[in-house]
């Protein structure tokens, strides 16, 4: 069972993030440079001068957040704001897209054309003040996300109905080469933003197919929720307990009174916390 957590319309929403030390729903409207959140049954809304798309959290009153041109400290209490890098500031042409930070406070974040032209992206890491490109070519970066031990990543490229998963080592870096967790090019399918759950199992946005659907560590099919929308983005676990799957989803190229935004459902699995992400 869903219902609509957020009535507000995001053309493209992306990014959810719940906020352990605030259990707090952060998410963003990447083409309307904006982030959302709701406290205490009372909207929030934070604007900004260029497209935004995910975050990460440092602690209960900062956010790293990236943007069209950077990764940057954002003080909710405050609103003020530092730059921490660049990202891509001299390629007027690209701006973030997902991201997500690992467990060992890294954050990974991917890059790609406005128009999403072919090749265009990437996907980067940030640990410890240095950023570093990790995978090159990527059409439209998604499905950042980690297994529970930290033993693996997992990030797709959307164009090429694509899940990739990668080792890691015991600093978070990518150790050997990319595989195929899943190829879902014959079911037509469009993987978007993911996230995993304390069990492991792999919950994927699906664009345009109105779901999200999970997926075993060996990447056999479990289950899926469907939503109304039918551009659903990406999801994250939250709620009291970490049962709760919110979803975010995309009103861009669609007309109805459910396109763009802000789903939850009720589940039997339980989300791990988000890590914190370590300057």
């Amino acid at each position: 069972m869903t219902e609509i957590f957020d009535t507000r319309v995001c053309k493209l929403g992306e990014g959810p993030l719940w906020h352990p030390e605030r259990a707090q729903l952060f998410w963003f409207d990447i083409l309307g440079n904006r982030m959302l959140s709701r406290k205490n049954g009372q909207d929030q809304e934070w604007h900004f001068e260029e497209n935004v798309s995910a975050s990460g959290w440092i602690d209960e009153d900062r956010l790293l957040i990236a943007s069209e041109t950077k990764l940057f400290e954002f003080n909710l209490t405050t609103e003020s704001s530092q730059v921490l890098c660049a990202l891509e500031a001299d390629d007027p042409a690209t701006r973030s897209n997902d991201g997500r930070t690992d467990p060992y406070g890294g954050f990974w974040i991917g890059t790609m054309d406005k128009n999403a032209e072919p090749g265009s992206g990437a996907i980067y890491r940030f640990y410890r003040g240095e950023l570093r490109k990790l995978f090159p070519d990527i059409t439209i970066p998604n499905a950042i996300c980690f297994a529970p031990d930290g033993s693996r990543a997992y990030f797709a490229d959307t164009a090429v109905q694509t899940i990739w998963q990668i080792g890691m080592d015991q600093s978070g870096w990518p150790s050997g080469e990319p595989e195929v967790f899943l190829d879902l090019s014959g079911e037509d399918i469009n993987p978007d933003g993911a996230v995993i759950d304390t069990a492991g199992n792999l919950w994927n946005a699906q664009w345009g197919a109105h779901r999200v659907a999970c997926y075993d560590p060996q990447g056999n099919f479990l289950e899926a929720i469907k939503f109304e929308a039918e551009q659903i983005s990406c999801p994250a676990f939250g709620g009291a307990d970490l049962t709760t799957l919110f979803a975010t989803s995309a009103a861009i190229g669609l007309s109805g009174n459910v396109e763009g935004k802000t789903y939850l459902s009720q589940t039997s699995a339980r989300g791990q916390k988000e890590h914190r992400v370590t300057l």
